[in-house]
């Protein structure tokens, strides 16, 4: 039973990296300081794919199913096994990439607007008022 768990929280996990790298730089608008670890998780993920390295959680689920006595995932990883040709064709692969990463970007340049906006608001409201009285 525990095998199981670990094979399915790894899933998890691996599902919410996923999501994390492609909307994270989002929940940096409210969150600004979050920006940093998006960074990097995007980075690492941005490496996996380019390198086509496997990554760890796929193997924590391999052992998790394999000693539950499941199938483990196919030896391409996570993506091939649950998206490619699930949410979206085989042949679309770079393409969805290419959209992950215009998400990211976008999220990064409006996390640079906002930003830029709340600066320029808090200088304005620490600058002194000079209006006659």
């Amino acid at each position: 039973m525990i095998y199981h768990i670990v094979g399915e929280a790894a899933m998890a996990l691996h599902m919410a990296f996923i999501l994390y790298v492609a909307l994270g730089g989002f929940l940096a608008w409210k969150w600004p300081r979050t920006f940093w670890l998006h960074l990097c998780v995007a980075l690492y993920g941005l490496a996996i794919s380019i390198v086509g390295w496997i990554c760890p959680l796929t193997y924590v689920e391999n052992w998790g199913r394999l000693r539950a006595g499941q199938e483990g995932l196919d030896q391409e990883g996570f993506i091939a096994h649950y998206l490619t040709g699930v949410i979206y064709p085989e042949d679309q692969l770079v393409a969805v990439q290419v959209g992950v990463g215009a998400v990211v970007a976008l999220s990064w340049a409006g996390l640079a607007v906002l930003v830029l906006r709340r600066r320029r608001a808090a200088a304005q409201d620490r600058e002194p008022d000079h209006t006659p009285a």
